[in-house]
């Protein structure tokens, strides 16, 4: 499987997406003017517009790297070399997963250094009227590089039952999108508000509220903007479910991929 890896890593750098990301990563410097824009509330300002920055990298790179990775390999046959290796399917579709969760790990590690920077230059600047709690912004970035490491998973999942691209990009935003209201849709069905609602659309709306994965469970930028004081036992709790639900994915994944006959 290291090989897979090294190999997915070094295609990633060839590709010059990384380049790519030095230059996004200059966006950072034009936040702290920007939040000046905001009189009262200019670090809080710029620890949203950096985690948004980050946020929007990686749903880019977890989209289009983890939905054209495996068709890429297929396309250009070269899948066919490994039935010559002595290496499975299994081993194959998780080194590629593994290289491509890891560049955005490493990606979200730069970023994050870098918004760091961005907030504490905006905080020694304009004082805040709370402090900035720096252990609740690091949980942000990592939970939310997590989020986009599981979406990258279920892209593919998407790429193991689709001889297109099609299939793995727009069913990876799709997904995302909808694993990112499902919370909300949930809370509204069981609410006194929603009453009126059919008990079918209800058990419906609790049906993929527990199939879709719930992104939302990742998202603690409300945390590190207000400095509010993070869950242990929730943080614990969604790093479980991250674990759990990965795993799934990676093992239906590789069932349907071992199957499947390569043109």
């Amino acid at each position: 499987m290291y090989p897979v890896f090294s190999i997915t890593v070094r295609g990633i750098f060839r590709d010059r997406v990384f380049h790519g990301i030095i230059l996004a990563s200059l966006l950072f410097l034009f936040i702290p003017s920007i939040s000046t824009l905001s009189m009262r509330q200019v670090t809080e300002l710029s620890v949203t517009l950096s985690l948004s920055l980050i946020s929007f990298v990686l749903l880019l790179l977890a989209v289009f790297l983890g939905g054209t990775s495996v068709w890429r390999d297929m396309e250009r046959r070269y899948t066919f070399s490994v039935a010559g290796l002595p290496i499975t399917r299994r081993d194959y579709l998780l080194g590629k997963f593994a290289g491509v969760a890891g560049f955005i790990l490493l990606t979200a590690l730069l970023l994050g250094m870098a918004a760091c920077v961005v907030v504490w230059y905006a905080s020694s600047i304009y004082a805040p009227f709370r402090p900035v709690v720096w252990s609740t912004l690091f949980m942000a970035i990592l939970f939310d590089a997590l989020k986009y490491v599981l979406l990258v998973a279920v892209s593919f999942f998407f790429s193991t039952i689709s001889t297109s691209f099609f299939l793995p990009v727009f069913g990876t935003i799709s997904l995302f999108l909808a694993g990112g209201a499902t919370q909300q849709v949930f809370d509204y069905v069981n609410s006194p508000a929603a009453a009126q609602i059919s008990p079918f659309v209800r058990k419906g709306a609790s049906f993929l509220y527990y199939v879709l994965p719930n992104f939302s469970a990742f998202d603690l930028k409300v945390n590190a903007v207000y400095s509010i004081d993070l869950s242990l036992r929730g943080l614990f709790l969604t790093a479980a479910y991250f674990a759990v639900y990965t795993v799934i994915i990676l093992a239906l994944a590789s069932a349907l991929f071992a199957r499947r006959e390569l043109k």
